[in-house]
Formats: structure tokens, C-alpha cells, sequence
């Protein structure tokens, strides 16, 4: 999906995380991730469920950068990163998915 009237100019000092996603930089915008392409269409982009970014229950997962109480949710103060068909949670480099009583790791994303 494209982004036809996006007035927001994305780069390095636009004020959005921007992370290595397949091999160029996308920007978390608003919990979609932008892509901004030669001609400066922008691109809205998921990231893939793989093998880099598996969709798996990890309860042993203890990332150290927040505690057990934490609840990811829309007011959390973590960026949510469209990831397959659902959102996660940018947390320290990597992503979290809330499930239950814990957060699953679904890979790790260069800031």
C-alpha cells in the first residue's frame, strides 16, 4: 500500500525511529512502518513473520528493559511495529508481543 498524500518528509532528523527492515531504512510512523522509495512515494511495509521474526510463545523471554508488570497497550510508551497480521512492540531493539502474563520475543530490529 502506498501513502499518496503523506505531507511528513521522512529522514534522519524527522523525528520518527527508523530501523533496518530488508535491506533499507523504514520509519515507525504512527504504528505503520514507512518506506520512502527514489521517486519519494511512500510505502507502508510489514515485517515479516520468518525465521528472523518468528511468531512463537517465548515465556522465558527477560529482555531487562522493563518488568514482569509491564502491559503493552496503545498508551504504553512503546512503538508498536506492524509484524505480520498483527502489532508488536519496539522494546530495546527488539520486538515484544503481549501474551498472558508475558511479552514474546519476535526477533531483534537494528535501531
Amino acid at each position: 500500500m502506498t501513502h499518496t498524500d503523506h505531507a511528513h518528509v521522512h529522514g534522519d532528523d524527522c523525528g520518527h525511529t527508523a530501523i533496518a527492515h530488508e535491506g533499507h531504512r523504514d520509519y515507525v510512523h504512527d504504528g505503520h512502518l514507512h518506506h520512502v522509495t527514489a521517486d519519494g512515494t511512500i510505502e507502508e511495509h510489514t515485517v515479516c513473520v520468518c525465521d528472523e521474526h518468528p511468531e512463537l510463545c517465548t515465556p522465558d523471554h527477560a529482555c531487562g528493559e522493563h518488568d514482569a508488570t509491564h502491559r503493552h497497550a496503545a498508551d504504553c510508551g512503546h512503538e508498536t511495529v506492524p509484524h505480520g497480521d498483527h502489532v508488536d512492540y519496539l522494546v530495546g531493539g527488539h520486538l515484544h508481543h503481549p501474551h498472558g502474563e508475558h511479552c514474546d520475543l519476535h526477533g531483534l530490529v537494528a535501531v
